[in-house]
């Protein structure tokens, strides 16, 4: 485990070249400038429910935590070659916590011990450079990619160090392309190679001792027409996978404030020389609107000889991959109701609701003639101030149930407090 020291060089590289440009050219570079303060208060509760085998290590997880996120995005210098840097310090304070029920992912824990540490958090920089429609970046990476999902479900966000293209020099066409080196875990401020997630039963073997110091991605997304858009992504973790990515999202306009929603994913992912990786992941969540009504179906299928496979840490694109499952061991077949409602409709803007409920079958469990069975039921509802001295100001609770034959049976409760502060 060692800090990265790629983002620190890259920050300072940065930062000195821009104190070098004239004063004209830095203009944009300043006026285009944002940053700001977040603040989230995080409670979290998991209640581990079974008595019987398979026997839980904990009885509880729950833990409280403060953390401070602190970011800066500047503009570009001007001229054909445009430069700039982004920067982000976070930190997490631990307000509550003990041994026997840490854990929970909120807060960096002894590895000796096991005990949540006081505080913990990092410092991450990433310097930019533009031409035309092009911004090549390097240092600290956040990515949202269907091969490559940077956590952000706890109190601190996950990152990695590495560097990416994002590119839109053709009307309607983004491209991206990139490599990451290392990871730091949303609980952790230690840059680390990376692991890919094996938990579940997803008879993924070969895993054991490897670890990937980087990870190549690429891909494509292009919008037909408003209403219509296609694309294609690459990703392979070094000595463990390879996968291809291929969606279709279409908004289907029926009558006045009324649409079908059609979100559709095929991922095809195999070994990379230590493992055994070999998965076909069809996913799809069809979406009727109406008004401040969303109704969602639903369906995600598991084929080949193992579940599927992603970095560790990250989310998983699916659209079965919820509060605590993914859904997406060996061989599952598995189907999702959701309902959300926007109370903007009836004149509350900021307040939301959102419920589902998920059931898998056909899980591979090794034995002949028993098959793994799990549902899930989720329940969010969230407000967020418009106006006043309270304004930016949000209050969220999340609920889960998951049961299973298979797994732990939890029970599961997140109170957030989050606050946004634009410093400028």
């Amino acid at each position: 485990m060692s800090k990265s020291p790629l983002a620190r060089s890259v920050a300072l590289a940065a930062l000195g070249t821009s104190l070098t440009l004239p004063t004209l050219t830095q203009a944009a570079f300043l006026e285009d400038s944002k940053a700001s303060l977040e603040l989230r208060n995080f409670y979290f509760n998991r209640d581990y429910r079974q008595d019987a085998d398979p026997t839980p290590t904990q009885s509880k997880q729950e833990e409280w935590a403060q953390g401070f996120l602190l970011r800066y995005e500047s503009g570009f210098t001007e001229g054909t070659v445009g430069v700039g840097l982004d920067a982000i310090g976070t930190l997490g304070l631990k307000l509550d916590s003990s041994a026997d029920q840490s854990g929970s992912g909120l807060l960096q824990r002894d590895r000796e011990t096991g005990r949540a540490q006081d505080s913990y958090g990092d410092l991450g920089a990433t310097a930019k450079v533009k031409v035309s429609k092009s911004v090549l970046k390097v240092g600290t990476l956040m990515p949202k990619l269907p091969v490559v999902q940077a956590n952000d479900s706890r109190l601190l966000p996950q990152a990695f160090s590495g560097g990416a293209v994002n590119s839109t020099e053709i009307d309607g066409l983004i491209v991206d392309a990139g490599r990451l080196k290392q990871y730091n875990l949303r609980d952790s401020s230690d840059y680390e190679d990376m692991l890919m997630t094996t938990g579940g039963k997803r008879n993924i073997t070969g895993t054991t001792g490897v670890t990937a110091d980087q990870f190549d991605f690429g891909g494509l997304s292009y919008k037909w027409t408003d209403n219509l858009t296609t694309s294609y992504h690459y990703g392979a973790l070094e000595d463990l996978y390879k996968q291809h990515y291929l969606g279709l999202v279409h908004v289907l306009p029926l009558a006045d404030k009324q649409s079908l929603k059609s979100d559709i994913r095929w991922a095809r992912s195999t070994d990379d020389g230590a493992t055994n990786v070999d998965n076909k992941a069809l996913n799809a969540m069809f979406t009727y609107g109406l008004g401040g009504h969303a109704f969602g179906l639903g369906y995600q299928e598991m084929s080949g000889d193992t579940g599927f496979a992603y970095i560790n840490g990250t989310d998983p694109f699916l659209v079965n991959y919820v509060q605590i499952g993914d859904f997406a061991n060996k061989d599952e077949t598995s189907w999702q109701l959701r309902y959300d409602y926007n109370f903007a409709a009836i004149g509350i803007p900021g307040l939301t609701f959102m419920t589902r409920y998920l059931s898998g079958d056909d899980v591979d469990l090794g034995v002949e003639g028993n098959n793994g069975k799990e549902w899930e039921r989720n329940m969010d509802i969230a407000y967020v101030f418009q106006d006043g001295p309270l304004k930016n100001f949000g209050v969220k609770w999340r609920n889960a149930t998951t049961r299973s034959n298979f797994t732990n049976d939890l029970d599961e409760n997140r109170l957030i407090l989050s606050y946004m502060l634009p410093l400028w």
